[in-house]
């Protein structure tokens, strides 16, 4: 089986039975999209965590549903909050010739050759992924913004500087380009602004 196939079952289990299935090392699904009805489904547990490892959020995966197959994208997965494992995914069925929406990483890359890495800045990454829209075969697995090259305090990556593949394009046409997706800032000269417990500063302190 190819790494990004998950082999599903139809599912008729619902409701508070669905338990029983979790038990039985099953995650319950649903199939979407594509001008279908929707399809309950099951996968083994350990099949399907593997390959939403694999695709995350962005990238397509085949489905195999008896002897047919469904090209889909993740759109959706529930974890419980206790135990971290997963509950449920909904997927999207989608076609190899239309254009989806898929949430893509932001990875930042090479910041430890930076000047600013040099001065002991840190680097603040406030925007960590964002939608994008494309064929599913174009949509990528991330993107990757080098910030070697940043030094100063008051540089910044926004989204306009934001390199997308061929093919690729924002899905939010309203996002504002000039929005901060990372930005620099000084620790040392924030923690000297931290009062310390009988409301002074480190400077003042050492003044005393």
């Amino acid at each position: 089986m190819s790494e990004n196939q998950l082999k599903l079952e139809k599912r008729t289990v619902v409701g508070k039975k669905i338990k029983t299935l979790r038990a039985n090392g099953l995650i319950p699904s649903v199939i979407y999209g594509a001008k279908k009805e929707n399809t309950l489904a099951q996968s083994n547990y350990n099949d399907t965590e593997k390959v939403l490892k694999l695709v995350g959020y962005h990238s397509p995966v085949n489905l195999l549903i008896g002897d047919k197959k469904q090209m889909a994208i993740v759109k959706d997965v529930s974890i419980d909050p206790i135990s971290r494992r997963i509950i449920s995914v909904d997927f999207q069925a989608v076609s190899a010739t239309e254009t989806v929406e898929a949430t893509t990483p932001i990875v930042l890359v090479n910041f430890e050759a930076s000047e600013a890495n040099k001065k002991h800045y840190a680097i603040l990454h406030t925007i960590e992924e964002i939608d994008v829209k494309a064929k599913p075969a174009d949509l990528p697995e991330e993107i990757i913004v080098d910030v070697a090259n940043m030094s100063e305090l008051d540089d910044k990556i926004t989204v306009a500087d934001l390199v997308l593949p061929k093919g690729v394009e924002l899905a939010d046409k309203e996002l504002d380009p000039e929005t901060v997706v990372a930005n620099l800032y000084d620790p040392a000269a924030e923690a000297a602004d931290v009062p310390s417990d009988n409301g002074s500063k480190p400077e003042e302190e050492k003044a005393e």
